[in-house]
């Protein structure tokens, strides 16, 4: 169990037990109770950009992210209402208005945490104008292919690749809607003198923005509990990214 003073929490109208230093996901999870993400995996820091989790704090009634909001002494929270799952249903929509997500065509039909998601959720058409935004894709890396057009900016790959891998070699650049991910300062994926190709981005993205070359649709799976489990590794002293040959 964890370290740390014990608090009760109520979630969904049940009592749980908590420790100092938790979040809202981390106690939910621990007792099985489901809050969709996308931007959260195990193993890698919070960002809290997708609020997928949010979830309603009772006394104030304000919706906050799960994986970002530490727990307190008598907190009472709910993980799903109509006003909760009416904000998510818009998250999934404008997430799909944004980019272009052509499901049929993916490389990753079917191996897709945004399309499990809309599903969950509840999705089935998207109210909202699309984007269409033109986005060039990079298939420059001998290995790995970058297609931004697909990309949710769940930003997965770019804290695997800094906290794991310890390379750096993705980032953000610009702000808002106008974000977009970038290697080495702009510099095409190909020409990274950074990156290993150990693909460990690939494995972490919830998408088909990053896939292997010569995968055909629904041919791409990701292995993102393999970032979980590397960062326990690192943790205990087991790995070190810095001395893989």
């Amino acid at each position: 169990m964890p370290d740390g003073a014990e608090y009760t929490v109520t979630i969904n109208g049940e009592e749980m037990t908590g420790y100092e230093g938790e979040t809202v996901l981390d106690v939910a999870r621990r007792e099985d109770v489901h809050i969709p993400t996308l931007c959260h995996l195990d193993g890698l820091s919070v960002w809290a950009s997708c609020r997928l989790c949010l979830v309603e704090i009772a006394d104030t009634r304000q919706l906050k992210p799960a994986c970002a909001t530490p727990i307190e002494d008598d907190m009472e929270v709910w993980t799903h209402n109509d006003r909760i799952d009416s904000y998510r249903r818009m998250i999934m929509e404008l997430f799909f208005a944004e980019g272009n997500h052509y499901c049929a065509v993916c490389v990753s039909n079917g191996s897709c945490e945004l399309q499990d998601m809309a599903v969950e959720v509840g999705v089935d058409h998207v109210r909202y104008d699309y984007n269409a935004p033109t986005l060039e894709i990079d298939a420059s890396h001998p290995k790995y292919v970058y297609d931004p057009n697909r990309c949710v900016r769940c930003t997965r790959c770019v804290r695997t690749c800094d906290e794991i891998e310890g390379a750096h070699v993705w980032d953000v650049a610009g702000r808002g809607a106008e974000s977009f991910l970038v290697t080495e300062m702009g510099g095409p994926w190909g020409e990274s003198t950074a990156c290993t190709w150990c693909g460990k981005c690939v494995t972490a993205c919830p998408t088909g923005a990053l896939f292997f070359k010569g995968r055909s649709v629904a041919e791409m799976e990701h292995d993102r509990g393999l970032v979980g489990f590397l960062s326990v590794a690192r943790n205990e002293g087991r790995w070190n990214p810095r001395e893989e040959s």
